[in-house]
């Protein structure tokens, strides 16, 4: 297994990220996110949405590095109900360090820009403006970050490994959750006392913005509810 501290985008083969992987197949999320920490330290970061995966995984990664680095892409247009969980995970993990980062125009300058209502004559731009642009800037200082993806949630996100080659950010993202189920993150919360968005009981599955965020009928795909009636069902930050 690969062990040097040095590891970078740049350092690591096709086969060096599955040897990574396979070396971490049958170990627990809490180990993998133990694993990236050993590996990465500081230069690991968590990009967190605070949606039900999300909540998981500050739990997690607080019993093993209280102090770790959280980055919120905040995109101006998130639901209230999103700000006042974030106000409830700074009191229940108070040594997590939670960073909102802006994109670079202001709602206004980017309708003065772009038009009114961006996000639904290019969806695609407006998530490039306020989410992909911002996180780009932030994992250009990192060597690592850590996501939230679950295999079952896509076809799209069917091949996740636990340690992934990162393209678009140059950057090695680490998904710890690749193997859960929806009702697995639900079971975690309860037997946890994990605070989570009081969205999730009004059937919303996937919490974005209030745009482009809709609640689902029971049962229906987990991306369902987001930028409903168009062809697109991710923001861009992964695929």
């Amino acid at each position: 297994m690969l062990q040097s501290k040095y590891l970078s985008y740049d350092s690591l083969t096709d086969s060096d990220y599955q040897q990574l992987h396979n070396s971490l197949n049958g170990k627990t999320a809490t180990e993998v996110i133990r694993w990236g920490y050993d590996m990465f330290g500081d230069d690991l970061i968590y990009s967190c949405s605070f949606g039900a995966e999300s909540m998981v995984l500050i739990d997690m990664i607080y019993q093993i590095k209280p102090d770790a680095k959280l980055v919120f892409l905040d995109t101006d247009f998130h639901f209230k109900e999103t700000y006042q969980l974030i106000d409830e995970v700074k009191k229940k993990y108070p040594k997590l360090t939670i960073e909102f980062v802006k994109p670079r125009l202001t709602p206004e300058e980017q309708a003065e820009k772009h038009g009114d209502r961006l996000w639904e004559k290019n969806p695609d731009l407006c998530c490039q403006i306020r989410k992909i642009d911002p996180l780009k800037d932030v994992l250009s200082n990192t060597r690592a970050w850590i996501s939230g993806l679950r295999r079952d949630q896509s076809p799209l996100r069917a091949n996740t490994n636990f340690v992934n080659k990162d393209d678009k950010f140059q950057s090695i993202k680490l998904c710890p959750l690749i193997h859960w189920t929806w009702d697995e993150i639900w079971d975690y919360i309860k037997s946890n006392g994990v605070p989570y968005n009081e969205l999730h009981d009004q059937n919303y599955p996937s919490i974005g913005c209030t745009y482009c965020t809709s609640p689902t009928k029971n049962g229906a795909d987990s991306r369902e509810g987001r930028w409903a009636g168009l062809n697109k069902t991710e923001c861009g930050l992964h695929f």
